[in-house]
């Protein structure tokens, strides 16, 4: 029995130790161990490259279902996002969504209002790369942006 104790007042050494050591290095404390899942990622364009990304909520009841991710009304309250831009209809083979940031940029946020992008009718779509390319081309009659009035939650896991 007294073994049980010491063995109790060394674990909880240890684990208060690890604790402090996790604080004092940015980890998390009682983080627990990683599992590792089959959340699907995507991939998305920024300025020219691929980005790797999940999404993990939306605030459309709609769109949770679609995609088997959590429902939150109150990510559909924040506002000043970058944005996250979708092709509808038709597109361009290859194209995949195109980010207004990314990490490392001073605007960067998990958080992104969903903008839906149009080609006109009568125009050839080619593949989209960067919100730049988004904006000339809407300035000049090709493509229309709609806020969708959507926010995912879809942090990027890998930039390039």
């Amino acid at each position: 029995m007294r073994k049980s104790v010491l063995g109790g007042v060394a674990f909880t050494a240890l684990v208060v130790a690890g604790a402090i050591a996790a604080a004092t290095t940015g980890g998390l404390p009682n983080i627990g161990q990683p599992k590792m899942t089959a959340q699907p990622v995507y991939k998305g364009y920024y300025d020219h490259h691929i980005d790797t990304y999940l999404i993990t909520d939306t605030s459309n009841k709609a769109q949770s279902a679609a995609l088997h991710v959590n429902y939150s009304a109150a990510l559909g309250t924040v506002k000043h996002l970058p944005d996250q831009y979708f092709v509808k209809g038709r597109a361009a083979a290859g194209q995949v969504t195109i980010f207004g940031s990314e990490p490392g940029e001073t605007d960067y946020n998990p958080l992104w209002e969903e903008i839906w992008v149009t080609w006109k009718t009568g125009v050839k779509p080619v593949v989209l790369y960067s919100d730049n390319e988004i904006n000339a081309l809407a300035a000049k009659g090709k493509l229309t942006k709609k806020d969708a009035h959507i926010v995912l939650n879809a942090p990027i896991l890998k930039v390039g």
